[in-house]
């Protein structure tokens, strides 16, 4: 098949038409989404566009186009990242994200605190995060080396609400100031910030999302507790808790 425009046409509305599925079905425990989110995912709706045309223009028309296939099954390492819940969890999610991505603020914002609340205090869930950066979100890796930076000291996940809180504010001044809030050291937090101590690391991650066919934010994968890979179900998208349990409970 030809790659032609209204395959970017076709692949932006199918899109669109994922995540409403998403708001709707999570519209019995939220209310509607706001302007500015609703402002932020028409912006990256056209980023994903850019994407995709910059890759007609490259490759030309006459290139033979197929749709990249979303593994249902997949494994990812889940080893020295930041993670959340008791260690010893019967079942990890493992969480792929981009700071600067719209949808992963939806689902910190919809989701993350029933999930914590039901599954997460309860003992039967263990959360662990993987930075996944998109290309075109050109702030959102340094706001990953932010929340690590705060990880050091103890405060990774306080650093993380605080960065999806300010989707819109990233920039060194402002990650200073999150520090100040969360009363780090802001010298400590600083040099680590400057000497990116981190970006491999974050590299990985990233390495690791391609390797197991992961290439959008949000992706979670749902499987058993091991001490590193974890094998499971994949989930692409911000879903709400009644999707999420469906996979969880698979694995109790």
């Amino acid at each position: 098949m030809k790659i032609r425009y209204a395959f970017f046409s076709i692949f932006i509305f199918a899109v669109v038409g994922l995540f409403t599925l998403s708001f709707v079905s999570a519209s019995d425990q939220q209310e509607s989404i706001s302007t500015e989110e609703a402002s932020a995912i028409l912006q990256e709706l056209k980023h994903i566009r850019g994407v995709l045309e910059r890759i007609e223009k490259k490759t030309g028309n006459t290139a033979q186009a197929a749709a990249p296939s979303k593994p249902k099954i997949t494994q990812i390492s889940s080893i020295n990242r930041p993670s959340l819940g008791n260690k010893d969890a019967p079942v990890t999610i493992v969480e792929i994200s981009d700071y600067q991505c719209p949808f992963c603020k939806r689902f910190v914002d919809s989701t993350m605190k029933d999930l914590k609340k039901d599954f997460v205090d309860t003992g039967k869930v263990r959360i662990v995060f993987k930075d996944l950066p998109l290309p075109f979100h050109t702030k959102a890796k340094q706001a990953a080396q932010a929340a690590h930076c705060a990880g050091d000291q103890g405060k990774y996940w306080e650093m993380h609400d605080q960065l999806f809180a300010n989707i819109t504010k990233y920039d060194e001044t402002n990650f200073v100031k999150h520090a100040n809030q969360l009363k780090l050291d802001t010298k400590t937090f600083k040099t680590c910030l400057t000497s990116k101590r981190h970006l491999n690391a974050i590299e990985k991650d990233i390495a690791d999302a391609n390797k197991a066919g992961l290439t959008g934010t949000p992706s979670f994968v749902v499987g058993k507790t091991t001490n590193d890979v974890i094998k499971g179900d994949v989930i692409v998208g911000a879903h709400p808790i009644t999707s999420l349990k469906q996979y969880i409970e698979k694995y109790l």
